[in-house]
């Protein structure tokens, strides 16, 4: 299928009116420059923001690595998804298991043999780090912490995570238990969009449970007031590990720092990464779902115009200061001939900075255009065929 562009006669950028030609910039501003991320001291690490999905910044980011305790953020995630679809209520008691009550390392100090509430131990596991609610948790959701592993697995294939394998629930060392830095930001960014109301856990700085209070390892929740989650890890194996998110005004970025040296270095090495991206990025909402953009002739339909627009909302991020030189255009196929489904592409809204395309969405039709009557489809067949474009 072609398809011809046709021109945007207005479009709102940024709360403002501009008029817009395709290949004419909205403003003469000079490029921002914009200096390389900072060098930090990590095996691997990566900038996405929020809203977006744009990666800011990026070292060896699709490297796969052992991600330890970052393995309990699909833990949670599945727990969380189970709670949101109903098969899991917050205060169902789990018995807790020999195996869970044995789980070594980072624990939360449940007991063999008593009953404990999944909210209880989703908290142990987000704020206290503990394997023993880890396994708790998989053995309950999945029946064995082998099954759950599978089950993580599969929803790591569903949510684009491609070069990440768990083995386990809890992020202790295993062969073949590994993440990247790119699939554990796109976990984050699902976290936080896909259950808001569970995300407030990963804000939380202490917990307590069996009358021991454990601290958040995550020391930017006290250092930086625009941090409100999500997880570290550590084992030998891996060095230490952290997933950060922060939220600055309506711009929210993503952190992944993974295999620095020591508690202190994941931290600081944080606040580089997000502190380059608030400095230099802005990320901004251009469209909302649904917004009619585009009113478009129908041919052989009941009615005779489609409204078209975008499924989702389009936000895009870009260096500060350049919101005036964005440019957009719609590409819109030639001929749309009834019937029309709504949710069915018929071309793309496409934004670009410096003839560079930094954003593109599928132009759908927002309502369905039934098939006109016997005359007029043969009339608009024959009116096609005169002008070249009948199919």
């Amino acid at each position: 299928m072609t398809s011809t562009p046709s021109l945007i006669r207005s479009i709102r950028v940024l709360g403002a009116t501009a008029l817009l030609a395709i290949g004419l910039p909205l403003s003469a501003q000079a490029e921002t420059l914009i200096p390389a991320a900072p060098e930090l001291a990590a095996s691997s690490w990566i900038l996405m923001d929020a809203e977006s999905g744009k990666i800011l910044a990026e070292h060896n980011a699709d490297e796969k690595l052992p991600p330890a305790s970052l393995t309990k953020m699909m833990t949670a995630y599945l727990v969380e998804h189970e709670i949101d679809k109903g098969n899991l209520n917050p205060t169902d008691k789990v018995r807790i298991s020999e195996k869970a009550w044995r789980a070594p390392g980072s624990r939360m100090f449940i007991r063999e043999g008593t009953f404990v509430e999944v909210e209880k131990l989703l908290h142990g596991v987000i704020i206290q780090s503990g394997n023993d609610a880890s396994t708790a948790l998989a053995e309950h959701l999945a029946g064995s912490e082998s099954s759950f592993a599978d089950l993580m697995n599969q929803f790591a294939q569903r949510l684009g995570m491609t070069n990440t394998h768990y083995m386990n629930a809890t992020g202790l060392p295993a062969e073949g238990h590994h993440s990247t830095a790119h699939d554990l930001a796109i976990l984050a960014r699902h976290i936080i969009e896909d259950y808001p109301d569970h995300y407030q856990i990963y804000s939380q700085r202490y917990f307590t449970y069996n009358d021991i209070r454990q601290a958040n390892r995550n020391r930017l929740l006290w250092r930086d007031n625009s941090v409100d989650g999500l997880k570290t890890g550590h084992t030998d194996e891996a060095g230490y590990c952290l997933v950060a998110s922060a939220k600055r005004n309506d711009m929210r970025l993503i952190s992944v720092v993974m295999g620095t040296k020591s508690d202190e270095a994941r931290t600081q090495e944080s606040q580089k990464l997000l502190a380059y991206g608030f400095r230099y990025f802005d990320t901004r909402k251009l469209y909302e779902k649904y917004e009619p953009l585009n009113t478009s002739k129908v041919w052989s339909g009941a009615q005779d115009e489609v409204q078209l627009g975008l499924e989702h909302d389009l936000s895009v991020t870009i260096p500060r200061g350049r919101e005036g030189d964005l440019k957009a255009s719609l590409e819109i196929d030639p001929v749309i001939k009834a019937p029309v489904q709504a949710g069915q592409s018929y071309g793309r809204l496409v934004i670009r900075l410096d003839d560079k395309e930094v954003a593109e969405k599928p132009l759908v039709a927002l309502q369905n255009v039934e098939q006109g009557g016997f005359f007029k489809r043969i009339w608009d067949s024959i009116v096609l065929f005169v002008m070249g474009l009948f199919n």
